[in-house]
């Protein structure tokens, strides 16, 4: 009998290996969510995962920032003490200019001003060489010397007083001490220059004559009495 021939049957395939094994899930991170509201917190720390660190304790954190705080606030107050000072020598600065400015012009004004009291003076003795006369050229000089008072008055010159008074050093300097009767030590007996002041400081003292007191004490002369004040001056 006659036999038909078998079709040759393929060998099983092997098995590869590890086919059937799973392969391994890594977990990258675990994530914590709000109970509440399903939002993902945020702010945690994480240690090193390459180097196996811990996290840096909240504590910790929270020191550094309270230090850096504090040493911000004393630059801070520093920075704000120097502002203060640069500002109080500044207006310090301001201040002196503004006297130093003042200063300037007022010692311009006065050296002027004592340029022009000799030609006032010499207008005083016009007036007294030709008092009583009547004359018009008189008439004329008296009105231009109380022109000239009174422009010196604006410009706050004033006269100082002398005759009757008691020398003062600081608006009288004395030319002569006379052993005159009748009077007290320091009167001043004679004006032989007018001093003037301007804005309350010297501007020229006033030449005068002082009594010495030691004269004996008899009548004193026409036109003062003996505790310095002229006849006409009332008490």
């Amino acid at each position: 009998m006659a036999t038909r021939p078998r079709k040759p049957i393929d060998p099983p395939e092997a098995e590869r290996p590890g086919e059937d094994e799973e392969e391994p899930i890594e977990i990258l991170e675990v994530v914590g969510v709000d109970e509440t509201t399903g939002a993902v917190k945020k702010g945690r720390e994480r240690g090193d995962a390459a180097s196996g660190a811990p996290a840096a304790p909240q504590g910790k954190r929270a020191a550094l920032q309270a230090r850096q705080l504090d040493e911000a606030l004393r630059e801070k107050d520093k920075y704000y003490d120097l502002l203060l000072r640069k500002q109080a020598e500044f207006d310090n600065f301001r201040k002196r200019m503004e006297r130093e400015r003042e200063e300037a012009g007022s010692g311009a004004a006065r050296d002027i001003l004592k340029r022009i009291l000799p030609v006032l003076d010499n207008m005083e003795r016009a007036l007294r060489a030709s008092e009583g006369s009547g004359e018009p050229f008189y008439k004329g000089i008296e009105h231009v010397h109380q022109q000239f008072l009174d422009l010196l008055k604006k410009e706050g010159v004033r006269p100082v007083d002398a005759l009757g008074a008691r020398f003062d050093p600081h608006l009288h300097e004395a030319v002569e001490v006379l052993d005159v009767p009748g009077f007290e030590p320091d009167v001043v007996l004679e004006e032989m220059q007018r001093g003037y002041t301007h804005n309350d400081r010297l501007l020229r003292p006033a030449l005068v004559k002082v009594a010495s007191g030691k004269g004996p004490r008899h009548a004193p002369p026409a036109g003062l009495n003996p505790e310095g004040r002229s006849s006409g001056e009332e008490s």
